[in-house]
């Protein structure tokens, strides 16, 4: 058996289920397979295997579920893949033979089931590679801020429960400074090169990690310039993010063997760990731009967020939307919440006039990192957060953002009932960064550092 050549991916993790990404390499006139075995961390013998077939209309990408798994057990699990020249090998008779499996062991941890335990989560946005005919440009750039995040990982208490990637997770557009990838082999040759470097491809072994698209795994502000010849180019590069990032993800059912379905109709999931929930919207394949019913979300999206918002039980809610709900760029503000103004009206009514408490709203994508809070004049009952982290790894040809690009000074929304208004919670962060999210008893607690693991800012925020 060979190594994955990309992956493992740990995806979707729950107290007795994993996802794990793998993929490995065509082979002319032969039948490609991989496997993965798993045991609980200190145990001698190994599980049953499982095994999958590779196809290259999936570009020899595939999923494999782990079922049946413990609560907060810590696992270590192996994966490789292997190709047959006889055409009769099923994956019964893979599973007889006797493989010879890669040396690498991996681990992986599934959550607590017990509730008010304190979390830990990582997220950020925003890693641009830039590649030249295939080849990545000096790729230990935006690699490196992985090995630190790896080793803050290692070191948190409570362990980090999952690793939140929220948007530009690959640039198809290269921002615009070259032709754009059109064909479906340029844009899995950019994943393949963006999530098989070192430090990231180590990190995602280990954590669960889950994905959510903006506008560069299509095109820079999408939908907005979409031209009539663009249908191409999106089928291809939603195809491509249907392998390597959804697939792993929430969205896609169990079938009856206890494998993962790989039709999907929606790209937005939830997902939760104790008393914990997360919804993580998709804010790009879904808006309607048209003036009588401008949407960044869809109706069947919005009334499930409102849905969900309203009848959780959870004690903390986490809405992950890719481009900030606020506050509002100066620049290019249209292509973000200001642009829907309508419908972000709509999501903060509904938090405040239920009532809805620690809701927190999670983004990325403007290349600087910062904590804001809104109050309402009128309702002194109301107040939601947002926490944003961007980039984890920036272009030259792009500033970071600063106070200065930001509407500050100036209410969000205007009412009969009062005013939505927002301050920041700390200083603007300028510079490569993630977050470090720990959700304890009485508090969350943001912290945000930089390529080397530095502590740039720590923000407390109280429970309520």
């Amino acid at each position: 058996m060979f190594k994955p050549t990309v992956g493992p991916i740990i995806g979707h993790t729950t107290i007795n289920h994993v996802r794990i990404f793998v993929r490995g390499k065509f082979q002319m006139n032969a039948r490609t397979f991989a496997g993965i075995r798993y045991r609980p961390r200190g145990d001698q013998r190994w599980l049953d295997s499982v095994f999958t077939k590779l196809e290259s209309v999936r570009d020899m990408s595939q999923v494999i579920a782990l079922n049946d798994l413990v609560a907060d057990t810590e696992y270590e699990y192996q994966a490789g893949w292997f190709s047959l020249a006889s055409p009769a090998h099923t994956l019964e008779t893979v599973a007889e033979l006797p493989l010879q499996w890669p040396q690498d062991i991996y681990q992986f941890r599934t959550p607590s089931d017990e509730a008010n335990q304190p979390r830990a989560y990582i997220f950020g946005s925003c890693r641009y590679l830039q590649l030249t005919g295939g080849v990545p440009i000096l790729p230990h750039l935006s690699d490196r801020i992985f090995a630190s995040i790896t080793t803050l990982a290692k070191q948190s208490d409570p362990p980090v429960s999952a690793m939140l990637m929220i948007g530009d997770q690959v640039y198809l557009d290269d921002l615009n400074a070259i032709a754009p990838d059109r064909e479906l082999n340029q844009m899995l040759v950019r994943y393949r090169t963006a999530f098989s470097q070192p430090n990231i491809s180590q990190l995602m072994s280990t954590i669960p990690t889950y994905m959510i698209l903006d506008d560069h795994e299509i095109e820079d502000n999408w939908p907005a310039r979409r031209k009539p010849g663009d249908d191409y180019m999106y089928k291809n590069a939603m195809l491509a993010y249907e392998l390597y990032q959804a697939s792993h993800s929430p969205t896609h059912p169990l079938l009856d063997n206890g494998q993962i379905n790989p039709a999907s109709e929606r790209y937005w999931y939830q997902f939760s760990e104790g008393d914990i929930e997360w919804f993580v919207i998709d804010c790009r394949t879904r808006r309607n731009l048209a003036g009588n019913d401008r949407r960044m979300i869809d109706q069947e999206q919005e009334h499930a967020l409102c849905e969900w918002l309203i009848n959780s039980t959870a004690r903390v809610k986490f809405v992950v939307t890719s481009v900030m709900l606020y506050p509002d760029l100066i620049k290019g503000a249209e292509d973000g919440w200001k642009g829907f103004p309508e419908q972000r009206l709509r999501l903060l009514e509904t938090i405040r006039k239920h009532r809805l408490r620690n809701v927190f709203i999670v983004s990325g994508d403007v290349h600087g990192s910062l904590v804001s809070r809104m109050t309402h004049s009128e309702d002194p009952e109301f107040e939601i957060h947002t926490l944003v982290s961007s980039p984890l790894s920036n272009s030259k040809m792009l500033p970071y953002a600063k106070v200065s690009s930001f509407v500050l000074d100036q209410p969000l929304a205007k009412t009969e009932s009062g005013e939505y208004r927002h301050e920041l919670a700390g200083e603007v962060v300028s510079q490569d960064n993630f977050a470090h999210l720990v959700i304890e008893t009485a508090k969350i607690c943001i912290s945000y550092h930089g390529r080397t693991g530095n502590l740039l800012q720590r923000i407390d925020i109280p429970l309520r």
